[in-house]
Formats: structure tokens, C-alpha cells, sequence
């Protein structure tokens, strides 16, 4: 006689991996397969919100740079911030660092380099190209005469 404790669990977990695979290809399939990367887009719209996201990289570049107070030059940030902010609301570009090259506080300071943005990706490109090599490469070659020589995504 068998014991029916675990056979409810089995009837939803054992199927609903291979449900959800299911989903996530036909997603790729559907939506991923048509998909347009515009990279001059991208790097506008980077390029727009890029200051806002370094501004703790700029805050550490003024204290190791001049020895500011980190306080101080939090307030600095937050005013120039506000400001830039209002500035793009009214349909204008970002200039919170041509702002922030006006503080005195900010003297030497290469805002360029701490807005940089390769300094933002730590250490995905390496783990993507890992990932494609030791996951991705093996599962394509063995299904290599089902896939032919056309890639999977066109980026």
C-alpha cells in the first residue's frame, strides 16, 4: 500500500519547471527574437542619467582628492542634484557636472573619470563571456545540426 503524503507535491512540482521553461522560451522566441538594440540611444539616455548615478563616486574622488567633509559635500550634491533634476523636468539636458565644476570643493577633481561608464559594470562583461563559454557553447554544440550556423540572438 502506498502513502499519499507527498504525491499532491509531486503532481505541481515536478511539471511546473518545465512550465515555466516553457514560458521563458516562448518569451525569448517571441518577444527577444524581433529585438532592436538602438546603441546611440542607449548611450543618450546613459549619458543623461550617468552623473545622478556616480555622484557617490564623485563624493569619494572630492574626499580622497581634498580631504573634504564628506557631509558638506553631500549637501553640495543634493542642492546641484535638485537643480539638474528641475533642469531635465523642463525638457533640458543634465548639467549637474558643468554644476558641480563650479564648487570649490570639487577643484581637481576629474569629473570625467568618475563618470566614466565602464567604471559602473564591475564584473559582468567577464562573467557573461564565462558564462557563454562554459554553459551556453556546450549546449550549442551538442544540439549544433538542430541549431545550423545561425545565432540564437542578434544583438
Amino acid at each position: 500500500e502506498r502513502t499519499l503524503d507527498d504525491s499532491a507535491t509531486r503532481r505541481v512540482s515536478l511539471p511546473e519547471p518545465f512550465l515555466a521553461t516553457d514560458g521563458l522560451l516562448g518569451l525569448l522566441i517571441n518577444v527577444a527574437g524581433g529585438l532592436e538594440v538602438h546603441e546611440q540611444t542607449i548611450a543618450a539616455n546613459l549619458q543623461a542619467e550617468l552623473p545622478f548615478m556616480a555622484t557617490e563616486n564623485l563624493l569619494m574622488a572630492a574626499v580622497k582628492e581634498n580631504g573634504a567633509d564628506r557631509q558638506q559635500l553631500h549637501e553640495v550634491i543634493r542642492r546641484h542634484s535638485r537643480s539638474a533634476a528641475d533642469q531635465i523636468k523642463q525638457g533640458k539636458h543634465n548639467d549637474l557636472l558643468q554644476r558641480l565644476q563650479t564648487e570649490p570643493v570639487f577643484e581637481g577633481v576629474d569629473l570625467e573619470k568618475a563618470v566614466e561608464p565602464s567604471s559602473f559594470v564591475g564584473r559582468a562583461a567577464e562573467q557573461v563571456d564565462s558564462f557563454l563559454q562554459e554553459v551556453v557553447e556546450p549546449i550549442r554544440s551538442r544540439y549544433q545540426d538542430q541549431l545550423g550556423d545561425e545565432p540564437v540572438l542578434r544583438v
